[in-house]
């Protein structure tokens, strides 16, 4: 089999296919899977200093290159400046005079010349490197070294390392001090700011699974704010406390902001603190009534401006996420943006005057803009224009560095995500860096998603994407397919999604409508681009309504002349894949097959992973607090109702949701006598979300076979 190593449990199998050979198939139409493979994603553009260039990272199926493209000449096909066919490149930046691309690969630092050439690394050492960043005046780089993994039950102990470019000379900073993050140089490059954390890694072996195999978990500490001297040191603590700090960030040469969540997400608080002295200062806080739910995607964080006079930060006080600009010394914030939207990823102008944004709209949740509020000198008269316009998302603006123009991804119906470029200047023509697609594709045939309503288990309105094929004789009946997205707190998109992760699923959807089936992916409650109060309509009920909004997806199918109300599949990932186990257990007759993609079967086993308490704890509090919350969520319980084909997909290495949950889930299955109902296909080495071609590859062909055997006419 030309495809990687999988294994398939053949005991449980009725229809699994994995002794045979994989077989792509080509449709008539526009899509293979091969090209679907085949669509890369940007991401990571950094202007080089004279703002001529624009570099940035494209990957294809899990193997990342370096690119750069000529922003004086937009429609110039990017230079590729590496070409490596296995593996992945990251920590993107630019050397002081523009010489040099330095990149991240491997473990080591590598450089590369922006004219082409051979790339190869600045220096090489046994460990592995990590979160490299420049100094301000671009001659020392800080990053983090592992002194490699330590034996189960003793803590992790990286290191803090600045070394200077010039003769590879090298400082440790920071050592024996457990799980250290990346250092943040202070403006003049006298201090370096760090996180750490202790980190201890646990591992077990289930009677179910075997005493030859441990399944491993960290322990970590919340994450601890320190600042110590780039020449070397003794590291400070900031603010010490109970609580994990995010996003920190210098004000000026001697103040930090942060932000801290406590109270089980319940509060969210932004802090200022004096470097020399650790002490900090509440300058602004949120109290939900139910748990912070702001996106980490929105970029919510606080930023200060260039010059150190103001703080910039999301908050959806008023029920939606809006900026606001406060005093970097304390003061009442101003709310900068308002209105049935959700604003995120902002971004201060060099000189500090503008903040630019992307941005939804009242009644058209899907879309994005981006958007400026030009503060000036006085925050509370700033005024908001509207950069794009058009169908599709446009998102994370980035500045040139002069200001006068911004870096984004765009991605629509027809087109998934590239880097476009735009003056930042009201009704400016954005150009366009680079195509991802494969040569060849017709855009023009993709199927645009309607967007829909249907009624909840309550009667609430379920927003929802319905894709109907092109040319659809709807006088017959035809197959149809319920998609899930994951992560709870995500969305679909007018359009290719805006994350990769996410992109291969909607690309996969395009060549099952070029199959001709019907697809329909609801934004059940918890989604994202609603509001708070869509999102925060998850506490206390995880695996109930939220499931349900999913599942009245197939009562909602049904209502369409040309589907076949016997014919419906559902499928999802990750918290997609949970509600689809759901879906077939408490609606055991209602969707004729389902594939479960790295779900959750079971939230209190999903609890003890320290990794994922806190999230679970702030949305459904503990299995002790709230036992029939938790049992709700156990869909793993409920198994011995499940009467329809399952196809379970997990890869080996998936730290989202552990592998072992699907372990025990066919475990149960297994004793319960359903093995004639479950495929269950594993990816060695593969994470939560598929990345490598082999994967995807083997992975669409089969929910393909799975959906084709269980939903086309004759099955």
């Amino acid at each position: 089999m030309r495809h990687a190593f999988a294994i398939c449990l053949v005991t449980m199998l009725a229809a699994c296919g994995g002794g045979q050979p994989m077989e792509t198939q080509k449709p008539a139409g526009n899509l293979t899977i091969e090209r679907l493979i085949d669509i890369k994603h940007p991401s990571s553009p950094v202007w080089s200093p004279d703002g001529r260039l624009v570099a940035f990272i494209w990957d294809r199926a899990g193997v990342q290159n370096v690119f750069v493209a000529d922003a004086g000449a937009p429609a110039a096909t990017p230079r590729a400046l590496t070409s490596y066919d296995a593996g992945g490149v990251g920590n993107l930046f630019w050397s002081k005079d523009g010489a040099t691309l330095y990149f991240a690969r491997g473990g080591d630092l590598w450089q590369v010349a922006p004219g082409g050439g051979e790339p190869k690394p600045v220096w090489t050492t046994k460990e592995g490197e990590t979160a490299f960043s420049l100094s301000p005046d671009g001659t020392r780089v800080a990053f983090v070294r592992s002194v490699g993994p330590p034996p189960l039950g003793q803590p992790t102990q990286n290191e803090l390392w600045v070394r200077t470019l010039a003769d590879l000379r090298e400082v440790r900073l920071v050592s024996r001090m457990g799980s250290v993050s990346g250092g943040i140089w202070s403006p003049d490059g006298k201090r370096l700011a760090f996180g750490a954390a202790q980190s201890v890694q646990r591992a077990d072996a289930p009677a179910y699974s075997g005493a030859k195999i441990l399944y491993s978990w960290v322990e970590r500490s919340p994450n601890q704010l320190y600042v110590v001297p780039a020449s070397g040191g003794k590291p400070s603590a900031i603010a010490p406390g109970p609580d994990s700090v995010f996003g920190a960030r210098w004000i000026d040469l001697s103040r930090l902001v942060f932000e801290r969540q406590t109270d089980r997400d319940k509060r969210r608080q932004i802090l200022v603190a004096d470097a020399a002295s650790g002490t900090a200062q509440l300058v602004h806080e949120d109290v939900e009534e139910k748990f912070w739910s702001m996106p980490f995607d929105a970029g919510g964080a606080p930023q200060p401006s260039p010059d150190g006079r103001w703080i910039a930060f999301l908050s959806d006080r008023d029920g939606w996420d809006q900026l606001y600009v406060m005093p970097a010394g304390g003061g009442a914030p101003v709310e900068i943006t308002r209105g049935k939207f959700e604003t995120w990823r902002p971004a201060w102008s060099p000189d500090g005057t503008r903040i630019a944004f992307d941005a939804n709209e009242d009644g058209r949740p899907g879309d994005r803009y981006l958007g400026i509020a030009t503060l000036g000198s006085d925050p509370s008269k700033a005024t908001v224009e509207r950069i794009t316009t058009g169908r599709g998302t446009d998102t994370a603006p980035l500045w040139s560095p002069d200001g006068r123009r911004l870096v984004y991804q765009h991605t629509d119906p027809q087109n998934s995500a590239d880097l476009f470029l735009v003056d930042a200047t009201a009704s400016a023509k954005p150009a366009r860096l680079g195509d991802s697609m494969p040569a060849g594709i017709d855009h023009a045939a993709f199927v645009e998603p309607e967007f829909v309503h249907y009624p909840g288990p309550d009667g609430q309105q379920v927003p929802a994407w319905l894709f109907v094929p092109r040319g659809l004789d709807r006088a017959k009946k035809h197959p149809a397919i319920v998609w899930i997205h994951g992560d709870g707190i995500n969305q679909n998109y007018d359009g290719w999604h805006v994350q990769r992760n996410y992109a291969v699923y909607y690309s996969f959807h395009q060549y099952l409508l070029e199959k001709g089936y019907v697809v329909l992916a609801p934004d059940y409650r918890g989604s994202i681009g609603y509001g708070r109060a869509w999102r925060d309509a998850v506490y206390m009920d995880v695996g109930g309504n939220d499931a349900r909004d999913a599942a009245k997806g197939g009562d909602y199918l049904k209502t369409l002349s040309y589907v076949d109300p016997d014919r419906i599949g559902v499928w999802g990932l990750s918290y997609g894949g949970f509600f689809t186990l759901l879906a077939l257990t408490d609606r055991p007759t209602e969707f004729n097959c389902g594939i479960d993609v790295a779900g959750v079967a079971d939230y209190r086993m999903y609890y003890t992973d320290p990794y994922h308490g806190g999230w679970t704890v702030s949305r459904i509090g503990t299995p002790e607090e709230n036992p029939k919350v938790y049992d709700q969520a156990s869909p793993i319980d409920h198994m011995d109702q499940l009467v329809r084909p399952l196809l379970v997909l997990h890869g080996t290495s998936d730290v989202n949701v552990p592998y072992l949950e699907s372990v025990r889930l066919i475990d149960v299955l297994l004793k319960q006598g359903k093995g004639g109902l479950v495929e269950f296909m594993v990816y060695p080495g593969e994470f939560h979300y598929f990345t490598r071609a082999h994967v995807l590859g083997d992975a669409w062909s089969r929910a393909e076979r799975f959906f084709n055997a269980h939903l086309k006419p004759g099955s």
